[in-house]
């Protein structure tokens, strides 16, 4: 998908959300997906937020499905190599918002001075964009780089099975221009300046 929306410049104390890039999104029970270059972006992200001192929310799923890969003492619970470093906050959840976890994120995004958030992560149409949406409801200023997220194919409820791609293209439509602006890993580097 070709995003032109360009983020307008970044405050110096925008937040990088990191939500739920864990090793539990490559087991095979999750089917096909998109964007195979979604981890690489969210590495390059966060490069450049840690590179500028800039704050890093890593954002944990702990599933409570006693079959799930992303609960507590698997391996798939685990962040992504690169992605587990340096951070300012690390948040975890067993729901689909970044905001109803522990610590709780709003308080401490209010705490901190921080009004704009850049939102990426797996997955695109679930907890990424559940998080953008609360954000958004919130306050805050929300980017949602759309090329560091990635989701799965779904079976509908009538039994036809949606593209991942077309999942990530109903995302970026809801969200931007009402509760985010949709844009690319590019354009946000571009944003922060030398």
């Amino acid at each position: 998908m070709r995003i032109c929306a360009y983020p307008k410049r970044m405050g110096t104390g925008a937040a990088l959300l990191v939500i739920d890039a864990q090793q539990g999104f490559a087991d095979p029970r999750w089917g096909r997906r998109d964007n195979p270059s979604c981890e690489e972006g969210i590495r390059h992200l966060l490069r450049a937020w840690r590179s500028r001192d800039l704050p890093v929310v890593l954002v944990r799923h702990d599933s409570t499905s006693p079959d799930s890969p992303l609960r507590p003492g698997e391996p798939g619970n685990a962040l992504l190599d690169h992605i587990d470093g340096p951070h300012d906050l690390l948040v975890t959840k067993s729901v689909n918002s970044a905001f109803y976890g522990e610590p709780d994120l709003d308080s401490w995004l209010r705490d901190s001075g921080i009004t704009q958030v850049v939102i990426c992560g797996i997955t695109t149409n679930h907890c990424c964009e559940t998080t953008a949406r609360m954000a958004g409801n919130l306050g805050y200023e929300v980017t949602f780089v759309l090329d560091a997220t990635h989701t799965f194919d779904r079976v509908g409820p009538d039994g036809i099975v949606v593209a991942a791609e077309d999942l990530s293209r109903a995302t970026a439509a809801s969200l931007h221009g009402e509760f985010a602006s949709v844009t690319t890993v590019e354009h946000v580097i571009a944003s922060l300046g030398a």
